[in-house]
């Protein structure tokens, strides 16, 4: 391929992006006038952008528009954008750790993570007992199992985070308390999602194949720990944060796309190498940190519309209703009223613990960046991640309204005034609520 070629990809590649941003743009439009978080809409747009250029034009001739060569560098772009995204997503999987009643906090996460476990094997239950073979796939029953119940568990600690910020419930209990245990239980997802990936390999050869994978990207990650806690790194993150963000970005997309040549997904690589990231409340590594998750967040749009041109595309057709009517189904229910009952079994009041088990039924981007690694490894098939994407996106949407449902039904006005903390009055009135409630 000469130069000319070459830059002539990456000029289609460029302006591809500038249409998905336009549509990001749209959709987060389209999500503050209906009053849902703007990353709703920025993932119901991309991930239906494709599919709806598909079905209006038709295959061949959205792929003269989008050739395999140029949709090949948006895809290396999208999953680069997510991995630097998801370095600070991994690294305030290390944070929260507030004075909170440790109580309340063990059976909110016990809650919300085992009831969800348990109707992932529902859901598993469910396909085996329709006979839907589309949605089964070919992979090991227990790397298929483990892998569905870990999608029915996960909570979306960004999306939640910015919810609690726009009901200003940040400094209630029940956001902390709901913040904070999400925090935990995606922690836990991750370590599940990589055994889950590992037993995928389907045989002891390949399981050790990934197994070792696991191990290089661990040892990376050790490294970068051990580079990124020397003195010298320490001023050069005081001095020169933008020098010290692009040499994290550099090494986490090294460690994301080794892990991947390995056999493992780089979302993993990412994960480890955010971690790896020293913990300082409001320093200089923290601001590091947002510098490069916010260059990966820009383009995440791009991930949505990937996902929805090679995963969507193709599950729409194979696709049952009763399989996804029973997936949202046994969404709502083991987050809701697992995090409900975790709530009332860690002491809290009614009032508080509806609003926590709504919350913990919040997943957006999270769950699909759990999806794609379980789809890319080869673990779930298509048509289950659609019926997967259309729970994540309803249970991640009712959120907001049925928070705003429970103030109704108690008497108490939405987007009440503030106090002068700057938390709106209802919200600080439950703070001292549930504080009582807890002791």
């Amino acid at each position: 391929m000469d130069v000319l070629q070459f830059l002539t990809r990456v000029a289609h590649a460029a302006a591809v992006l500038g249409v998905v941003l336009l549509i990001a743009v749209a959709g987060r439009r389209v999500a503050r006038r209906l009053r849902q978080p703007e990353v709703i809409g920025e993932i119901t747009g991309g991930l239906l952008a494709g599919p709806a250029v598909i079905a209006l034009v038709g295959r061949p001739a959205f792929d003269d528009v989008l050739p395999g060569p140029v949709f090949d560098l948006v895809k290396n772009v999208a999953e680069a954008a997510l991995v630097l995204f998801l370095v600070g997503l991994a690294h305030k999987l290390r944070r929260g750790r507030e004075r909170l009643p440790r109580r309340s906090t063990t059976w909110i996460v016990t809650g919300a993570l085992v009831p969800p476990l348990a109707t992932g094997c529902l859901l598993v239950g469910l396909v085996a007992l329709t006979g839907d073979r589309a949605a089964r796939g070919t992979a090991p029953l227990p790397a298929y199992l483990l892998m569905v119940a870990v999608t029915m568990s996960i909570t979306a600690v960004p999306v939640m985070a910015r919810i609690l910020a726009d009901r200003g419930m940040g400094d209630t209990v029940p956001g902390r308390l709901s913040l904070a245990s999400a925090v935990v239980i995606d922690a836990v997802g991750w370590l599940l999602l990589s055994v889950a990936i590992s037993l995928g390999a389907g045989d002891l050869a390949r399981s050790l194949h990934s197994l070792r994978a696991l191990a290089v990207g661990v040892l990376c990650a050790l490294a970068i720990r051990y580079a990124l806690g020397t003195r010298t790194a320490s001023r050069l993150c005081g001095r020169s944060p933008r020098a010290m963000a692009v040499l994290v970005g550099a090494a986490a997309l090294a460690v994301a796309f080794t892990m991947e040549h390995l056999g493992m997904t780089s979302i993993l690589g990412a994960a480890l190498a955010g971690l790896a990231i020293p913990h300082d409340d409001g320093g200089p590594w923290t601001r590091v940190v947002s510098t490069v998750s916010r260059s990966g967040q820009f383009l995440t749009p791009a991930f949505f519309v990937v996902t929805g041109i090679t995963v969507l595309t193709r599950a729409f057709s194979a696709t049952s209703g009763v399989l996804i009517a029973g997936t949202v189904l046994l969404g709502f229910l083991g987050k809701g009223l697992g995090g409900y009952a975790g709530a009332r079994l860690g002491g809290q009041r009614p009032r508080a613990a509806r609003r926590i088990g709504a919350l913990m039924n919040t997943r957006g981007l999270t769950e699909l960046i759990v999806l794609q690694a379980g789809y890319a490894s080869g673990v779930l098939p298509a048509p289950l991640v659609l019926a997967l994407v259309v729970m994540a996106l309803a249970t991640t949407a009712a959120t907001g309204p049925l928070l705003g449902l429970f103030d109704r039904l108690e008497g108490r006005p939405a987007g009440a005034g503030t106090g002068a903390a700057g938390v709106p009055a209802v919200a600080a009135r439950e703070s001292v609520e549930t504080e009582s409630g807890a002791r």
